[in-house]
């Protein structure tokens, strides 16, 4: 499965932005996918996961409330809906794909299957 996210961009803080990620390859509708962001000095940090079929999501506790993700296995897309932005959430943002569990994809930051390239999202204060 090859990934490729969009969507970055520079946005004040309190506004929003829709990171969308296509993916290529049969197995795609099959595996969990997810959200992962990396800040300059800090360590990978898990955003969002959800199962093959939209039915479980995850979200970290720094996003939660804010941030949406949900798929079209009819498109082979993954989406990012982050609202209510901070300048915290400033970030390279990586889609990435997992042929194991989503429930445990929170606790494995490095250990994907499929990575996608980085967009980068910066908030402004």
């Amino acid at each position: 499965v090859q990934l490729q996210a969009s969507g970055g961009g520079l946005v004040q803080a309190g506004g929003s932005l829709r990171l969308s990620c296509a993916a290529s390859g049969r197995t795609f509708s099959s595996i969990a996918m997810g959200w992962f962001r990396h800040a300059p000095g800090k360590d990978r940090e898990f955003v969002a996961a959800i199962s093959w079929n939209g039915g479980l999501t995850y979200y970290g506790a720094s996003v939660k409330g804010r941030f949406t993700i949900s798929r079209d296995n009819a498109k082979n897309t993954v989406t990012l809906q982050m609202n209510s932005l901070k300048p915290e959430d400033t970030a390279t943002y990586y889609c990435a794909g997992d042929l194991g569990n989503v429930h445990t994809m929170s606790q494995r930051p490095y250990g994907m299957d499929y990575w996608g390239k980085g967009t980068q999202v910066t908030v402004s204060s």
